[in-house]
């Protein structure tokens, strides 16, 4: 089956720059991107674009009918630290969209579905070190929550509706090509912003609050990867553990140092402290290593000299 793919959510930092790669694999016109406005003009000027608000099922329905669709990515979501301030447009969001996506794919209309989970479904009763895949869950954030019924609704339909749906739990992510999103674990995408451009950050975390990261580059391959297995290699149909590197500011300072030894910091830890101290250190994701080949390229020091090197060129233009 050649892929026709909807992407929604496509202006978001993953659903951006994945559109660009599943474009680059399966060609422009087999990709469709959408978003509930053009506010990135890139990916709007790319390609076929649709506007689409993710909690339309009417509107959903006839953007897939429209272009024969038979591969959805459902990248659209209120992140952690936005959630928080809005609960219950974050629970309305992440919640009706997935429902809409699912009940596409029990109806045969599409055949494929990749939905992104995250290490926010975990909680302060989780292991904190090397946390297992099948562990105790009790998010403290409304986005965590929506993770984590999404993920029981995905095994759900998977099992009663034989549903293809994948998913993997991003931990934080790491880009130069798009701004920091509303996440907690935005500041290590605006700490290589404020180094270049001030010399000085001022981190909403404290030094020492280790978490899971990961640089886009492997992010955006582990999801085309999970979506291009067969489907007897997926065994988990919930969402799986992905990492890469944990760090913590203070780690991303010194590496950072490395290239600006001038660089300062200043910690003013804030509301999201007690959502990052709710979340795991440390993640084990053995089972995407065995069941589908996973495996992440990129080390702090690696991301550090992409992100000023990237930034540093970007300034320049």
């Amino acid at each position: 089956m050649t892929p026709k793919i909807l992407i929604v959510g496509a202006c978001g930092q993953i659903g951006s720059e994945l559109t660009f790669r599943l474009r680059q694999i399966y060609g422009d016109t087999n990709v469709i991107a959408s978003d509930i406005s053009y506010n990135n003009s890139e990916i709007v000027n790319s390609g076929i674009f649709e506007i689409l608000d993710a909690k339309d099922a009417t509107a959903m329905k006839i953007c897939v009918e429209k272009y024969k669709i038979n591969t959805v990515y459902l990248m659209a979501a209120m992140l952690s630290a936005t959630g928080e301030k809005f609960p219950l447009k974050a629970w309305d969001l992440n919640t009706e969209s997935l429902f809409h996506v699912l009940d596409l794919a029990k109806a045969g209309v599409i055949k494929k579905i990749f939905w992104p989970s995250s290490i926010a479904v975990f909680g302060q009763t989780t292991p904190k070190q090397n946390t297992p895949q099948y562990t105790i869950m009790e998010p403290s954030t409304v986005y965590g929550i929506t993770k984590q019924v999404g993920e029981r609704w995905c095994e759900y339909y998977y099992n009663k509706y034989g549903v293809d749906v994948r998913s993997i739990r991003y931990p934080g992510i790491i880009s130069w090509k798009t701004l920091p999103g509303g996440g907690t674990t935005d500041y290590a995408v605006d700490i290589y912003h404020k180094a270049l451009e001030e010399g000085h950050y001022d981190c909403f975390l404290s030094e020492n609050t280790a978490l899971p990261m990961m640089y886009m580059d492997d992010a955006i391959e582990a999801t085309v990867s999970i979506m291009a297995a067969p489907s007897e290699s997926i065994k988990i149909r919930s969402s799986y553990n992905l990492s890469a590197v944990s760090f913590t500011p203070n780690d991303v300072v010194k590496s950072i140092k490395k290239h600006l030894p001038e660089f300062k910091i200043t910690y003013n830890p804030d509301f999201r402290q007690a959502i990052a101290d709710s979340w795991p250190q440390s993640i084990d994701d053995s089972h995407a290593r065995e069941d589908w080949g996973w495996n992440h390229k990129f080390s702090l020091d690696d991301i550090t000299t992409e992100m000023l090197t990237n930034l540093k060129a970007k300034q320049k233009i």
